[in-house]
């Protein structure tokens, strides 16, 4: 079973520095200035407006968590709680999200490295750079999950430290009159600043994908997912307010923080600050590789891909196979793709992801047998999941479904091809084996 291919050699202090790495990425550092162009000061509203939103989320998702040991995350919810084939789907749907992100925050942290390197993002260096990142990624996570664990670790004390900077200096540098709260900004663009801020706090989910090697998985995730979200929400409101009271013309900047502590700390916070936002896009990226390779791992242990992915190292204890095939893949996409903004996909996808596990929440309080009991009961948890599903669909509804809609369409139809095709190729041995049991027995002679 997969707890005996596994290392549980995830405790609750890295789960959580995992959970900040993926949420802090490239979002907190060009976000602050796209929210004030739409709706001015009214920003700090839609900050914690989009923390509430994904409190109510995190609060299913810690309840679900706690009932599981396994890896997985929201696909191992799905599939328990509504069958294999929303299961596939889900895990899917989610594997694709994390392999796109992964490519798409690369190419970004290649722009922000040309800033330093002219020419990093452009040619055969940017190929050699992508090639040189993702063996790196390969390398570490292969050898052994308490290795991936270290770095990211590293590299979330190597991210928070500059915004904790950025924040304690700044803090005594802002000037009130940036502030103004006199015209009110009309829903439409208030809904649309909180959808794009969803960006910067999704990613909390993968604290649960990796169950497999994490220590007492069914109390350190919900510890980790509320944890992490309270820390974050305090982050990312301290940096708006201090972004806004700092820098008078923050609608304009291209690159709010750096721009910012460039008022206040002159040419060496621009700096710091920029070499920050490369920290902390490349612990994102670790992170990402981390729990994007788990995930045909873990369909491959309810045999829903083939059993090769479920395999793993004899002596580092990691998914080998699969982590390759991710690897691969991410090479693929990253080299043939430019940092064009997925956002909007990344996040309509990952609302349909998180959709299952809120509606999963009370099919598993209802059902009274195959299910392990909630070691976290979510208080008010059945009035959070509808919540939930209520906020996610007025976000849904947000956006033009046309070229996005199209996407995840095809995403969709795809996951249900391959579903169907791995289901057929399960059954016909099964089928062949019942037809001629006497094989069987042959064999044995």
């Amino acid at each position: 079973m997969e707890n005996e291919k596994l290392v549980r050699g995830i405790s609750r202090i890295d789960l959580i520095a995992i959970t900040i790495n993926t949420i802090i990425g490239a979002g907190i550092f060009g976000l602050p200035s796209k929210v004030t162009a739409l709706i001015g000061s009214y920003s700090l509203f839609a900050f914690i407006v989009c923390a509430v939103i994904v409190g109510f989320i995190v609060l299913c998702f810690s309840e679900v968590s706690s009932r599981f040991k396994g890896t997985g995350g929201s696909y191992l919810y799905a599939q328990e709680a509504f069958g294999p084939f929303v299961g596939f789907e889900v895990g899917w749907l989610y594997w694709m999200v994390r392999v796109t992100t992964f490519a798409t925050n690369c190419n970004l942290f290649l722009v922000y490295l040309s800033f330093f390197y002219p020419g990093a993002d452009q040619g055969g260096i940017r190929v050699l750079l992508v090639t040189l990142v993702v063996l790196f990624m390969t390398a570490v996570n292969f050898v052994g999950v308490r290795e991936s664990t270290v770095l990211t670790n590293i590299f979330t004390v190597g991210k928070i430290l500059p915004l904790l900077v950025f924040i304690g200096v700044g803090l005594f540098f802002i000037q009130p009159d940036n502030f103004n709260f006199q015209t009110a900004p009309d829903s439409s663009s208030f809904s649309k600043a909180v959808l794009m801020l969803i960006y910067a706090y999704v990613g909390f989910e993968v604290a649960a994908i990796p169950g497999g090697e994490i220590k007492d998985p069914q109390k350190n995730i919900p510890i980790a997912l509320l944890t992490t979200l309270g820390i974050v929400a305090l982050f990312y409101i301290l940096i708006q307010v201090v972004a806004m009271g700092t820098l008078p013309d923050l609608a304009q900047s291209e690159r709010p923080l750096a721009d910012a502590a460039g008022r206040f700390l002159g040419f060496f916070g621009g700096t710091f600050i920029s070499i920050g936002a490369l920290i902390s896009i490349f612990g994102n990226l670790n992170s990402g590789f981390l729990t994007t390779s788990r995930i045909p791992f873990a369909m491959a242990e309810k045999k829903e891909l083939p059993e090769v992915l479920g395999a793993t190292h004899k002596k580092f204890k990691t998914p080998h196979i699969s982590l390759l095939l991710t690897a691969v893949v991410i090479l693929v996409f990253t080299i043939y793709t430019s940092f064009l903004s997925a956002l909007t996909i990344s996040t309509l996808t990952r609302l349909l992801v998180y959709g299952t596990t809120c509606a999963a929440l009370p099919v598993f309080r209802w059902r009274k047998t195959g299910v392990e009991e909630a070691k976290f009961r979510a208080p008010f948890g059945l009035l959070a999941s509808i919540i939930s599903f209520l906020l996610m669909g007025w976000l849904f509804f947000q956006v033009d479904f046309g070229k996005e809609g199209v996407v995840i369409l095809i995403f969709l139809a795809v996951g249900s091809a391959l579903f169907l095709l791995f289901n057929r190729l399960a059954r016909k041995p099964s089928a062949e084996n019942a037809a001629h049991p006497e094989s069987e027995g042959e064999n044995d002679k």
